[in-house]
């Protein structure tokens, strides 16, 4: 005997969710835009972060999913209205001695894996948003897995009249 891990309730469709085959197409085009536009890096498979996006008058809201990520690890760059979130793999290699003979103070004794079935995830995403983004203004929040970013839209200059001769 096995079980699918089915519901009912999850195979309904709901008016406020965006379809599950829209999510993968999605996911799909990102997934190969980075594959083949070098958003991911060679020889490591990158996850698609979940997200959601919420637009206000000033700014843009960014919520991502990094389970597993640490602080140090998130990369985010911003280049025009084009928003790329990064991490890196974390390092397994246990610490090395900092000078000679003086070994380091918060130095573990060296394991080596048995067996392993949890990995270190590496996340890539880029989103491009329909305005500039104000690198200046904007700020990003990281707690317990999750990256909020608050992008500040970017004002267009002013718009100048002419006088009428």
């Amino acid at each position: 005997m096995f079980v699918l891990p089915l519901s009912r309730a999850a195979l309904a469709p709901r008016a406020d969710v965006v379809p599950a085959f829209g999510t993968a197409l999605d996911r799909l085009f990102d997934e190969s835009f980075d594959r083949y536009f070098g958003g991911a890096r060679a020889g490591v498979e990158a996850r698609t972060p979940s997200m959601d996006v919420s637009e206000s008058d000033a700014s843009y809201t960014i919520v991502l999913d990094v389970p597993g990520s640490t602080r140090d690890q998130l990369k985010v760059s911003v280049e025009g209205r084009r928003v790329t979130l990064t991490t890196a793999a974390a390092s397994e290699t246990p610490v090395q001695s900092q000078g000679e003979g003086q070994p380091a103070v918060d130095a573990k004794p060296a394991t080596r894996v048995l067996y392993r079935e949890r990995s270190a995830s590496v996340y890539s995403r880029t989103i491009v948003l329909p305005t500039e983004v104000d690198q200046a203004a904007s700020q990003a929040k990281f707690e317990n897995g999750v990256l909020t970013l608050t992008l500040a839209k970017k004002v267009p200059a002013g718009a100048t009249q002419l006088s009428i001769a």
